[in-house]
């Protein structure tokens, strides 16, 4: 599939700038879709909605291409602007978006169909249509885990959060070697603490505890994963040890939470796919450790960062780690 183009288009506007990592709060980040289930060839109308399914793509992959042409035309000073470029977009997706309802009018309980409408639909950022089809789709066939986690996406963005638990639960149930299923779940019990309180009948530490263990299930389910991995490794910039502990209490407390972002850290580093991830954490690791006071080996993630892509961060933490450490010497 080509990149998800009418998220660039609303989103980034067409900009392309490279990510860097941030200086204080832990990330919004982003649940995933299930992972696409083949349709079997037995099925009679299979090579009908394939037809369908080649037709959206097809449109994916111009569009694909009129966006990328798009960069190019704005990097040179040209372009015809984002109001326009939209407009051809949503032109050339009308043959596509009759072809899904002209298939699903005539064949109203094929469960594929609706979750591959409701996935167009999602796209386009049309929820209530998404929703709607994919309700349909689990309705027709409720042990459909893919389809209670699509749902659960949908209710993780614009509510009821409690409804995306259930419905994340629901998925793993149904398919617990799933590990997209944990991790979304994860990620939407980390920015929904007080949601999740309520929901489960616990306290933030406990809160904290659940999202990090369905973080860790995911990650014995797929340990290659570099995403997922830097996800579990950023939820530690989230977590502070409650106000409540008395100083020397808090400082352990905050000292154990230092470890473990390190090793989670470290973890990830062990299976980065390249310089510019592998250089990513050394940036990670550099902020933990600072705040660890452990300078020297700060330092030296920092000395191992060369890409321009960090230069603006690298040049933060070094003045940061200079400045702490002054304060830190100065006490002694």
């Amino acid at each position: 599939m080509p990149v998800n183009w009418l998220l660039l288009l609303l989103l980034c506007g067409l900009s392309a700038s490279a990510a860097t990592p941030p200086e204080t709060a832990a990330p919004t980040r982003e649940t995933s879709p299930a992972p696409a289930t083949p349709e079997p060839p037995e099925d009679p109308l299979y090579a009908e909605l394939r037809k369908v399914l080649e037709l959206d793509d097809a449109a994916q992959d111009e569009i694909d291409q009129w966006i990328r042409a798009e960069q190019q035309f704005r990097a040179a000073g040209g372009g015809i602007g984002d109001a326009t470029l939209r407009a051809r977009v949503l032109q050339r997706l009308q043959p596509v978006r009759k072809a899904y309802e002209d298939f699903v009018l005539l064949h109203p309980r094929h469960v594929p169909a609706r979750i591959a409408f409701g996935s167009f639909l999602n796209d386009l950022n049309e929820e209530a249509g998404a929703r709607e089809q994919w309700e349909k789709a689990r309705e027709l066939e409720p042990a459909n885990a893919a389809i209670w986690n699509n749902l659960a996406n949908l209710y993780g963005h614009s509510g009821p959060i409690p409804k995306a638990f259930e419905y994340y639960e629901q998925a793993i149930a149904l398919n617990p070697a799933e590990a997209t299923y944990y991790q979304n779940l994860a990620t939407t019990v980390f920015l929904f603490r007080k949601d999740a309180m309520e929901y489960y009948r616990c306290d933030e530490p406990a809160v904290f505890d659940r999202s990090l263990g369905l973080y860790r299930k995911a990650m014995s389910l797929k340990p290659d994963d570099f995403v997922l991995a830097s996800d579990y490794a950023m939820s530690f910039y989230g977590i502070k040890p409650p106000q409540s502990l008395d100083p020397e209490t808090r400082a352990q407390a905050q000292d154990k939470l230092n470890q473990q972002a390190i090793a989670a850290w470290e973890g990830a580093l062990n299976i980065a796919g390249d310089d510019v991830q592998r250089e990513g954490v050394h940036i990670h690791l550099a902020r933990v450790k600072i705040n660890a006071k452990r300078f020297t080996e700060a330092r030296a993630h920092l000395t191992t960062v060369t890409d321009p892509v960090y230069t603006d961060i690298k040049r933060t933490l070094t003045r940061n780690l200079e400045r702490k450490q002054a304060e830190f010497d100065s006490t002694r």
